[in-house]
């Protein structure tokens, strides 16, 4: 197994880790924190201890040869992403990593008005977050095209699993937007994404972008209410639309803005991903049986 880098080893790239020391590869994991730090060794995984927001001293990201994984998200202002800007200053001849997998978002696509859309579907992000992916999307393009290393852009949804789940938000009947209103929102199972991230690393096509999502598009009130219903707790309480932006978190507020449905066949088709979760039931009783576990 090649060797690997994780850039932003949080909860994916930790549980991505994981999995790949398991089967006896060699892993580092980049994280900014000591708990990150203390998090990685616990796990025996080589820590990368970095602050992507500074300045880096020359040569501090070991990548020659390596399988690199980024999932750092950008800033939280902005128009680009100075982070990457960072890491593909270090990524230089002589220092060069086999291929890239890179984490985006769906949110690169912004509104399709409920409909089904693919990857043909030309980029229009409606929020600062979005086209701060976007712009992080093209940079990594121009870099591979200076290069000649492969670059593979993942576009991610909402994404769930254990530990990763809005049950206290629930426990504390917090409201959600009503169904009648919501719009279209997708997920993924983590481990699904992280079965895409290998097989992107494994045979995605040079330059593609694939969207990572389990091809059952719902609302966010469905959402909640099968979480509730998983989790033996009661459903949230609902608000209208005009009630909207005196009830909800910001937070939630920006699920309203933007409607669509992911096609997944690029993913299922060309990388031969078989999702063991397609359905948000069966996604749902693996995390619960894992939390409880533990």
């Amino acid at each position: 197994m090649n060797p690997v880098l994780i850039v932003g080893c949080g909860y994916v790239g930790q549980r991505l880790a994981r999995q790949l020391r398991a089967e006896g590869g060699a892993v580092t994991g980049l994280v900014r924190s000591d708990a990150g730090v203390a998090g990685l060794r616990e796990a025996d995984i080589a820590p990368l201890q970095l602050d992507l927001d500074q300045p880096l001293p020359a040569d501090a990201i070991p990548a020659a040869g390596r399988d690199l994984y980024y999932f750092a998200p950008p800033p939280p202002e902005g128009d680009g992403d100075p982070r990457l800007a960072r890491v593909l200053e270090q990524l230089r001849p002589g220092n060069l990593p086999r291929r890239i997998v890179y984490i985006s978002t769906s949110g690169v696509y912004g509104d399709s008005g409920g409909d089904w859309i693919d990857e043909s579907f030309p980029p229009n992000p409606g929020t600062p977050r979005g086209r701060r992916r976007l712009a992080a999307e093209q940079a990594l393009q121009a870099w591979s095209e200076q290069t000649g290393i492969a670059v593979v852009i993942l576009r991610v949804p909402g994404i769930y699993g254990p530990g990763k789940l809005p049950l206290e938000r629930i426990r504390q009947g917090l409201p959600i937007l009503r169904e009648e209103d919501c719009p279209y929102t997708n997920r993924i199972q983590v481990d699904d994404l992280i079965a895409a991230c290998r097989a992107a690393m494994e045979r995605g096509e040079p330059g593609a972008a694939y969207n990572v999502a389990d091809g059952h598009p719902s609302t966010m009130a469905d959402y909640f209410a099968r979480i509730a219903r998983a989790a033996g707790l009661p459903p949230p309480p609902t608000v209208t639309r005009e009630e909207a932006p005196e009830k909800l978190s910001r937070g939630m507020q920006a699920f309203m803005n933007e409607s669509k449905r992911l096609d997944n066949r690029r993913l299922r088709e060309e990388l031969g991903v078989e999702l063991k979760y397609p359905e948000l039931e069966a996604g749902l009783a693996a995390c619960l049986q894992e939390m409880q576990q533990k």
